[in-house]
């Protein structure tokens, strides 16, 4: 019988922790069930699509782990087919540990969150830098912003799964609160014109 997808993150040591509290029977349905998947749904483009911010998590070889914020303008985060995300990597503070982690073990994790509508969406996966493809860095960089652009890194997606929305708080970015007030602010300003009109006349 052909492994679940979810196995990836469910190991032995995790199903018998999920035994052990009550959950595993659970997750044994869904595995029977759909389960998880191991590409990327139009649905799914549509949401990376719009991100504006993950979280890329790698590991040295003898396991130390890393956890990277990663930011840029909506569709900096690319899908270039159903199993393969790629970004531009942009420069930064210098540190390389991103870099030095996957020069010697390629597992990796991407962790987005939107706030705004409360979704979470975790992808298990590998990841390689790519060095010296100009063709491939033009089409990763962001289209817009003044951005330096080192090199790519490829993503391959083994599997993803979609969060619940609980105790994810729901924030708003200052350009989504900027977008929402501007038409307030404008019907304010016509208003106020009105009522000083009428006070002339």
């Amino acid at each position: 019988m052909e492994k679940p997808v979810s196995d990836v993150a469910f190991t032995a040591a995790v199903k018998a922790q999920q035994t052990q509290r009550g959950s595993r029977a659970q997750y044994a349905r869904m595995e029977q069930a759909k389960g998880w998947s191991d590409s990327i749904s139009p649905d799914l483009a549509g949401f990376i699509a719009n991100v504006r911010s993950f979280y890329l998590a790698t590991a040295s070889a003898d396991g130390q782990p890393y956890i990277q914020h990663r930011g840029g303008p909506a569709g900096f985060l690319n899908v270039l087919d159903d199993r393969t995300l790629g970004f531009a990597d942009l420069a930064g503070n210098r540190q390389y540990i991103t870099a030095g982690n996957l020069s010697e073990n390629p597992r990796a994790f991407i962790f987005c969150m939107d706030y705004a509508r409360r979704v979470r969406i975790k992808f298990w996966g590998e990841a390689r830098i790519v060095e010296d493809d100009d063709e491939l860095l033009a089409r990763l960089r962001p289209a817009v912003g003044r951005f330096v652009a080192e090199r790519s890194i490829l993503f391959k997606v083994e599997a993803w799964d979609r969060n619940c929305p609980q105790h994810i708080p729901q924030l708003f970015s200052t350009d989504d609160i900027e977008t929402a007030v501007m038409p307030l602010r404008e019907r304010i300003a016509e208003l106020e014109q009105e009522l000083a009109g009428l006070r002339q006349s």
